[in-house]
């Protein structure tokens, strides 16, 4: 379908116009901020690392606030069930008839955003009821498939430092998380601005500035995004490159033990496309992909017991591997 060049640049400026409606409320995480939204674009999901009291949550629901769509918090812990978040049949009876008969009642997955908070608390027979519906946007209960409503975008959060009747999510499901944003600590100055205006009585008001339709029309946009044949090979040299048992990047042989798989190529060069889009650009460049391999290899690179030992992480791997790989000619 033919998009107006002045339609998509409506689009395209009411991304910007979303991230400063959430930056009425969060002070800074501007790089945090860009890629939630950069995921969104994507159709991805995110998972969001931070100790407590970084805004995590509010962050997600100034976000949904932001957007014109349906939102659910889900809070995770040890007793939550597979039913309580997929839903479950209840029976009921026909008054006309007289008969009864089991119907499905929808859980809190079916809605455009959700915010699982503290994914990692809930034990893995719960975590693993998000993976059909975080990868193929449905669920299946009773033998039926339910599906959901698009657009559909899971933000869950985890605490890095308090790991006592935790769950630690499988690599399996963390490769479904499109990426993995780590929130660090404000500056000085911002703290000082976050407790300025948080401690009074005025409330910022946030305006829906996007629906359901726009999105989905921005995520495909975001696919027509073009790319070079070069930047293509680029990432899939800089992928391959994380594997030990293939790469010529002797700090990846010392310190990985497992390297990321094609799914992490697919998701650097969506990811790359809706930074590109968000900045104002129909093409992607270098600075795209090397942006986005950070968030993207995070959760998909596996640190061997030596780099763990040593606190070598797979940032560390992914800033050595640019390094390391040879740049394309072109950057477009």
């Amino acid at each position: 379908m033919e998009r107006s060049e002045s339609k998509l640049k409506i689009l395209i400026d009411k991304i910007s116009l979303l991230k400063s409606e959430i930056q009425k409320v969060i002070v800074g995480q501007d790089v945090i901020i860009e890629e939630m939204l950069i995921a969104l674009m994507a159709g991805g999901h995110c998972l969001l690392e931070g100790v407590p009291g970084l805004a995590k949550t509010l962050m997600v629901r100034t976000m949904s606030q932001a957007l014109d769509l349906s939102f659910r918090r889900i809070q995770f812990t040890p007793d939550l069930m597979p039913t309580d978040i997929v839903g479950t049949e209840i029976l009921e009876e026909d008054h006309a008839t007289g008969k009864r008969f089991f119907k499905f009642n929808k859980g809190p997955l079916f809605a455009n955003i959700i915010l699982a908070d503290e994914v990692n608390r809930t034990p893995p027979k719960t975590q693993s009821a998000l993976l059909e519906a975080m990868q193929e946007f449905e669920v299946t209960y009773g033998g039926q498939t339910y599906p959901l409503d698009r657009p559909f975008f899971i933000l869950a959060t985890q605490n890095p430092i308090e790991q006592a009747g935790t769950y630690p999510l499988p690599e399996a499901q963390l490769d479904r998380f499109l990426l993995y944003i780590k929130i660090g600590y404000p500056t000085a100055a911002e703290e000082a601005q976050i407790l300025s205006s948080t401690t009074g009585s005025k409330k910022a008001v946030i305006n829906p500035i996007i629906g359901a339709e726009e999105i989905k029309e921005l995520q495909a946009i975001t696919r027509d995004v073009s790319i070079s044949n070069d930047l293509v090979t680029y990432v899939s040299e800089l992928i391959r490159a994380t594997r030990p048992d293939a790469t010529t990047v002797n700090f990846v042989k010392e310190w990985v033990r497992w390297g990321a798989g094609p799914r992490a190529g697919q998701a650097l060069i969506l990811t790359a496309k809706a930074r590109a889009l968000f900045k104002g650009r129909y093409a992607v460049i270098l600075d795209d992909l090397q942006a986005m391999a950070y968030p993207v290899l995070r959760h998909r690179v596996l640190m061997n017991f030596k780099a763990e030992a040593e606190n070598v992480s797979s940032d560390k791997v992914t800033n050595e591997l640019i390094k390391a790989i040879s740049k394309p000619k072109a950057n477009i």
